[in-house]
């Protein structure tokens, strides 16, 4: 959808009638209203400040109580903040760093039935962001008063679980207390500190603060009058955050319509303050604005924002489900629009001088006038879901965790969004065959060649090919696409396989769209880091259309690369299986390989969780490169393809590549018998006769072994492939090419060596133990589901 330029100014006045009918029917005494669109900005305030003990009239920089607005502007940024500096990850048990909640128990009002023992152990951190920690609402369930920041911490730790984690959202301070409480643990700082430090302080945000000092007292628009008190003022309005001394994750940030519009546009820039520092990862802004919610369709959250769920009145009717928002007690909330670069803030006192005023259609009124006002003319359609719901849970053994019907690539996602981030942008794409969307019927060439929101300039093909019928090794020209005409560029013939700087001369960005197998030797993530050095190189933009791991990104095995040797087949220092996807390896090329100011953009996968191989996910196969024709392939071809550069027969030219392995020198009962006595869980092997068509022993009779998957959970990819190479190795010695080409793609020397002399898996792996340990936490900070 094409939005006109500029805001209608007949649909801001209309905002303005509605605020003040609202005041007149005292609803709030006032309230300042920000609306920007594509930096246009429109900022009014109106109605009274204060009413108590007289009348202050509202100013533009008034100060409010944004109560739980502190959720967003504060504590999901400051552990998200953490999380890129490596000092946590979201994923962390929250017993990590608070022990002592372990000791909490089932809280009394559980149905203590539907919680599992070890629920407290694996409650995480991402759990507590999105709401669906299982803990109550309000540590207020607990009776009797108290006083004290480290009292209200305990009472949160303490407080217990009502629900098992995971399972629905259910919107809990508790959370935010506990997360206000690991920052200040992993930081040394007190939240205030921190997120002044690093959130509010590098954003500008001159007016936002917990505990506002004396001299922003007379700004600031009081809440509720309190018998015997008079009106809170320049106090949290909130009673817990209160008697935390002011300093809490859930609530106690002051601030004005003008920081809180210097907040949205941070996030609206995907990280970059407004004088151009960067602050937080693209990335990291598209993880916390994703949902993260099992119960989509019912409350979809981010991490800390509402996508657009029910409760999301402030979206109105018009804007998009795609935005994000939240709001707060005291009658703020924000609306961010990403597709329209629009957002939306009201900061009003509903509750002064009293409770008990809703101003939730107001709200409503606002976002939908708003909308109107930037060109959504028409009311948003709701959302399909997309990603698992508690009904699904059911299904869990057959489908792994995740939706079958539900699951998009990077590419769904981009169309779904009408192409936003591509918007005016001139375009190379790198992709091949495999670069399809989700019903199968549309490449992503012609899905944006034939979109009028983005310019296709040049495409760029990987090993094997635009359309990926080339052999390995085989060297493809540069030419033209015969469906659209465009130049495509071979980068597999390109001495150093990157775009040059005059293929990248009419270009702003290159976009990646290619299926990976979550193999370190699969050449496609060394396609992408090459081009992700080129688009550094000459400032372009670089964005990845992220696809599943069809192996799922749970198994994380091999040894990392060490040693010299070929880095096309080995780009970066990641184990043979990485348990990634191109969008997360992305991420650590960027931060690993000195790619620092590069402009990386990625388009998440939705409805996809790691434990999802390719058959769970209910998307189209198509062979990503020609002899990976099967998940059954793509599972083993981690280990069998170890003995690739051998002279062994891998099953090239058979119907089943690295399913079957063999020579013209080998008896194939002999090797069955051995590799049997193995006792590798989850495979079994039969001896086998067979000739390949091509490649290695093309033509030729080979005796052999059938790989057969019994158990693919149990099944070890590596451990096969060193069995079957020890095995060989211990019959063929003269033979057999292992000691020649066995660490081409193994890349640890060490293990080459004991691999050689014939030791046992469990003596190999103790070579790459320690690093592979390492490049698990390394690893952490880059994943993005």
């Amino acid at each position: 959808m094409a939005l006109p330029s500029g805001m209608d100014s007949a649909k801001l006045s209309e905002i303005d009638a509605k605020i003040h009918e609202s005041i007149a029917a005292g609803e709030l005494p006032g309230a300042v209203l920000w609306v920007e669109s594509q930096g246009e900005i429109y900022h009014r305030a109106y109605g009274a400040r204060s009413l108590h003990p007289e009348r202050e009239e509202m100013t533009r920089d008034t100060i409010f109580d944004v109560a739980s607005l502190t959720k967003v502007m504060a504590t999901a940024p400051a552990i998200l903040h953490l999380h890129e500096r490596g000092l946590l990850s979201i994923d962390d048990p929250v017993a990590a760093h608070i022990p002592e909640i372990l000791e909490a128990g089932i809280n009394p009002r559980a149905e203590p039935v539907d919680i599992e023992p070890t629920a407290l152990q694996t409650l995480s951190i991402r759990q507590l962001l999105s709401h669906q920690s299982g803990l109550p609402p309000s540590i207020s369930m607990m009776t009797r008063e108290f006083l004290g920041y480290d009292e209200g911490v305990r009472r949160a730790a303490s407080i217990g679980l009502i629900e098992q984690p995971g399972t629905r959202f259910r919107y809990s301070d508790v959370n935010y207390i506990l997360l206000g409480e690991i920052i200040r643990r992993v930081s040394g700082q007190p939240l205030d500190v921190y997120t002044q430090e690093h959130i509010f302080g590098p954003l500008g945000m001159t007016f936002s603060t917990y505990q506002p000092p004396e001299s922003l007292q007379a700004d600031i628009a009081p809440t509720e009058i309190i018998d015997g008190y008079g009106p809170i003022r320049g106090e949290v309005h909130d009673p817990t955050c209160r008697r935390m001394r002011g300093v809490a994750g859930h609530a106690g940030v002051f601030s004005t319509a003008k920081d809180v519009a210097k907040f949205c546009r941070f996030f609206l820039n995907k990280g970059v303050a407004a004088n151009g520092t960067r602050l937080l990862d693209a990335a990291t802004i598209d993880l916390a604005t994703r949902t993260h919610t099992a119960d989509e369709l019912r409350a979809p959250r981010g991490l800390g924002w509402d996508i657009g769920s029910p409760f999301a009145y402030q979206r109105g009717e018009n804007f998009p489900h795609a935005g994000y928002g939240h709001t707060g007690w005291t009658g703020t909330s924000i609306w961010i629009d990403p597709a329209s670069e629009t957002f939306v803030i009201l900061l009003a006192n509903r509750n002064h001088p009293a409770e008990g005023r809703s101003i939730k259609s107001l709200r409503r009124d606002i976002g939908t006038l708003a909308a109107e006002a930037v060109g959504y003319r028409d009311k948003a359609p709701t959302p399909e879901p997309t990603t698992t719901t508690q009904s699904d849970a059911l299904d869990r053994q057959q489908t792994a965790g995740g939706d079958p019907g539900k699951v998009q690539n990077g590419i769904d996602f981009l169309a779904d969004r009408r192409f936003d981030l591509l918007r005016g942008l001139r375009v190379g794409l790198v992709t091949n065959h495999t670069g399809i969307g989700r019903e199968r019927r549309r490449t992503t060439i012609d899905l944006l060649h034939e979109s009028k929101e983005v310019q296709l300039v040049r495409l760029f093909s990987p090993e094997h090919g635009i359309r990926g019928t080339a052999d390995p090794g085989e060297m493809v020209q540069d030419g033209r696409d015969p469906l659209t005409g465009l130049e495509v560029i071979s980068l597999y013939k390109i001495d150093d396989r990157k775009p040059t700087a005059e293929q990248l001369a009419d270009i702003d960005a290159l976009v990646f769209d290619i299926q990976d197998i979550g193999c370190r030797y699969y050449t496609y993530v060394s396609t992408m880091g090459l081009a992700m050095e080129a688009a550094h190189q000459h400032g372009k933009t670089f964005i990845v259309l992220d696809r599943v791991n069809p192996i799922g990104g749970e198994t994380v095995d091999g040894p990392v690369r060490t040693g010299q040797g070929n880095d096309f087949v080995a780009y970066h220092d990641i184990p043979i299986i990485h348990g990634m996807t191109v969008g997360e390896l992305a991420r650590m090329f960027r931060a690993e390989r000195g790619l620092d100011g590069l402009d990386l953009k990625i388009v998440p996968l939705r409805g996809w969780t790691r434990d999802m191989r390719f058959d769970a996910t209910g998307l189209p196969w198509i062979n990503p490169s020609p002899n990976i024709r099967s998940l059954t392939e793509a599972l083993l071809y981690p280990g069998v393809a170890l003995l690739e550069f051998t002279n062994l027969s891998v099953g090239r030219g058979t119907p089943t590549p690295f399913e079957v392995v063999g020579a013209p020198w080998i008896t194939e009962g002999r090797l069955a018998e051995r590799l049997l006595k193995e006792k590798l869980p989850g495979v079994y092997f039969i001896p086998i006769r067979f000739t390949p068509t091509a490649s290695a022993y093309k033509n030729e009779d080979c005796g052999g072994v059938r790989i057969v998957i019994t158990d693919r959970d149990r099944m070890n990819a590596v451990d096969v492939g060193l069995a079957l190479g020890r095995a060989i190795q211990t019959d063929y010695p003269e033979t057999f090419t292992l000691d020649e080409k066995g660490n081409t793609l193994l890349r640890q020397p060490d293990t080459h060596a004991k691999w050689l002399q014939l030791k046992s898996n469990r003596a190999l792996r103790r070579d790459w133990d320690k690093e592979l340990r390492h490049f698990k936490k390394r690893r952490q900070e880059y994943l993005l589901y």
